[in-house]
């Protein structure tokens, strides 16, 4: 089948989406007592019919009317379900129907033969998008929860601010601590703790553990500030082509985090007079996407580095001053208490209890020392 006749099939397929959808909206509009998710609901299958309509007339133009809508009977009994479901279930449903939605947008926009068809394509990806959150809340699993009125204030916790370098030195500490732990661990036991073979891995493990924990955060933030700001740009072409479109979106997320609809409709207004928040604001709501939360490339990869370099020294310092079993004994025990400090310093971005974070951290890292150990103990007659 040549790209053609994929599109005009998958278009097909499409129409014929978005019209079961549409129903399935109004049929749970009309169940739905909550005056303010009715009005989403219909506006939800309003929005739906929209796309339906244009994939009707660009297959009219393509030669390929598709006719009258004609709904089957397993259509129809899943409906039924769809209505006799509780409301979470319900929106669980819808979500899947939305997620099959996103996933044959994605085939079209293969064999899109027009760059007017992708754009068309992508806003109705996008609605896609915008109304899968909508049904999580409608699950009652907000996204932000705790941020209600920070969304429109444009503020971020603290937490978001400073746990990200804040956790990331947390964990490079974890990751180099618990790599040059095993490492010294186990040539320990396949040494006899000689000194001089195990301050050679140990900082071998050192710098490569570091040198890789920097480079894979300064590639991963990079790549999604590059997500970002593609995201950013593909929504201000929304905002400039749909205004009224936007908007309007703006105002189901407001309605749904439980504000009025003349609530919703008064703060969308008043950011739709300020185009860069608004565009912020749609980003963080329809995307979850805040350009705060990022943070620099280069600190990432200094605070990654530094971190993971200082956990990773500290089990191999002590052989620097000692030898042998005394020197073993020492980094056991040094690290042993590192492991335990740096559980419990998790409480900084976690919030779970300080003793249980450090108890869990210190068995993890003697298990691992143990299991190297044993395993070093086992090459060592290789070796010798």
């Amino acid at each position: 089948m040549n790209k053609d006749k994929q599109f005009i099939t998958g278009l097909r397929l499409a129409w014929r989406d978005e019209m079961l959808s549409a129903r399935n909206y109004r049929a749970l509009a009309q169940r739905e007592r909550n005056p303010e998710k009715r009005a989403i609901l219909q506006r939800m299958a309003e929005a739906e019919e929209r796309h339906a309509e244009r994939w009707a007339g660009r297959l009219r133009e393509l030669g390929a009317d598709p006719g009258a809508y004609r709904e089957s009977f397993i259509d129809r009994i899943r409906r039924w379900i769809l209505l006799k479901s509780d409301a979470e279930v319900a929106a669980k449903m819808l979500e899947a129907g939305e997620s099959q939605a996103d996933k044959l947008y994605d085939a079209l926009l293969a064999n899109a033969q027009t760059e007017k068809d992708r754009s068309s394509l992508l806003e109705a990806q996008r609605d896609e998008h915008a109304h899968s959150r909508l049904l999580e809340e409608f699950e009652g699993r907000p996204s932000h929860p705790q941020r209600r009125l920070d969304t429109i204030l444009g503020r971020e916790t603290w937490h978001v601010r400073a746990g990200g370098w804040i956790g990331q030195a947390i964990y490079g500490v974890n990751d180099g601590l618990g790599a040059a732990f095993g490492v010294v661990s186990g040539v320990a036991g396949a040494t006899q703790a000689n000194s001089e073979f195990v301050l050679l891995s140990g900082f071998a493990a050192a710098i490569a553990s570091a040198l890789s924990m920097g480079s894979g955060a300064y590639l991963a933030m990079k790549s999604e500030r590059e997500i970002y700001e593609a995201e950013m740009e593909r929504e201000q072409r929304e905002i400039e082509e749909n205004p009224e479109e936007e908007r309007e979106e703006l105002e189901l997320f407001y309605q749904l985090k439980g504000f009025t609809a003349e609530e919703a409709r008064t703060m969308a207004t008043r950011l739709a007079e300020k185009p860069d928040q608004l565009l912020k604001t749609m980003a963080h709501e329809e995307l979850g996407l805040s350009e705060q939360t990022f943070p620099n490339e280069w600190r990432a990869a200094v605070s990654a580095t530094l971190s993971t370099a200082i956990g990773a020294a500290v089990p191999v310092i002590p052989f620097l001053f000692s030898s042998g079993m005394t020197a073993l004994l020492i980094s056991l025990i040094v690290s042993t208490v590192a492991h335990f400090a740096v559980g419990a310093s998790k409480v900084l971005v976690t919030g779970r209890s300080w003793l249980k974070s450090g108890t869990e951290m210190t068995l993890v890292g003697l298990g691992e020392a143990a299991i190297t150990y044993s395993i070093g103990l086992l090459v060592s007659p290789a070796i010798g």
